[in-house]
């Protein structure tokens, strides 16, 4: 990328995680510039086009898959399937795993609050970025790409596509509506016979939720489901307070009310 070499430097790093040679090469530069660094530079086209094709992209490609793959699976299980292996936590998980976020133009006041870690970007930009190879090289270039970055995330979602676990519900939450990925800290205890797991999940450092099971995956979705009932409680106490700008209280109507009764 002119003028930024260490931009430039992680663009080639992350062409070669991807696995794909650019003939174009000004496609990938393309997908990693965003909306606030073409704001301070006059003349410079976002990723947001790329970002639109490659969201449909990468439908097309997960949504064959999954159809070829799971013959016997009902098509309301498929969609639940489709929908949380493209979603926005799912794609910023794949990017941080591509150090994608290193790579990113991004403008000074976007850079600094750490744009690069906003999962709404890494995801977009992956998007992104994924237009950018379907533009380069055709369906045949992109989707190895896509359904190798996925694959994992694929078949935990194929497991038990009507009935998502919390884990799931808590990454698309923390997400969507904190712009962050929750982290997990497993412990155990006992002998090898009577091992007793214990979970701890934190989101931004601060611990939401604590739980244990018989298996390390029993205490995580054990403590996901317990931070998930905080940060609702926490999201809905939110908008309660929002919809009651002034901070009124019930105070208020029981004057009213022996006002009326007198």
């Amino acid at each position: 990328m002119a003028g930024d070499p260490a931009r430039a430097e992680g663009a080639e790093r992350l062409a070669e995680r991807l696995g794909h040679a650019f003939t174009d090469r000004e496609l990938l530069p393309l997908a990693l510039t965003h909306r606030s660094w073409c704001a301070e530079n006059a003349g410079f086209a976002s990723n947001e086009r790329l970002e639109f094709l490659g969201d449909a992209v990468l439908g097309v490609v997960v949504t064959d898959h999954v159809f070829r793959t799971y013959e016997g699976m009902p098509e309301g299980e498929l969609a639940k399937l489709r929908a949380g292996v493209v979603s926005a936590a799912t794609l910023a998980e794949v990017a941080r795993n591509l150090d994608l976020g290193e790579s990113l133009r991004l403008g000074k006041g976007e850079d600094a609050s750490g744009g690069r870690e906003k999962s709404s970007i890494l995801a977009d930009a992956l998007e992104a970025v994924l237009g950018a190879v379907y533009v380069d090289g055709g369906f045949m270039a992109v989707a190895p790409i896509i359904l190798r970055l996925l694959a994992e995330h694929i078949v935990e979602a194929s497991a038990e596509p009507g009935n998502r676990d919390f884990k799931t519900q808590l990454q698309e939450l923390a997400a969507h509506d904190f712009d962050q990925l929750p982290t997990y800290d497993v412990r155990d205890e006992g002998p090898d016979h009577e091992k007793r797991f214990f979970a701890t999940v934190r989101l931004d450092g601060v611990v939401k939720g604590e739980g244990e099971g018989k298996s390390k995956k029993q205490a995580e979705q054990a403590a996901a489901r317990a931070a998930w009932s905080v940060l609702t409680a926490e999201l809905a106490e939110q908008r309660g307070l929002a919809d009651c700008p002034n901070g009124s209280d019930d105070g208020g109507n029981d004057r009213e009310r022996e006002r009326a009764d007198a």
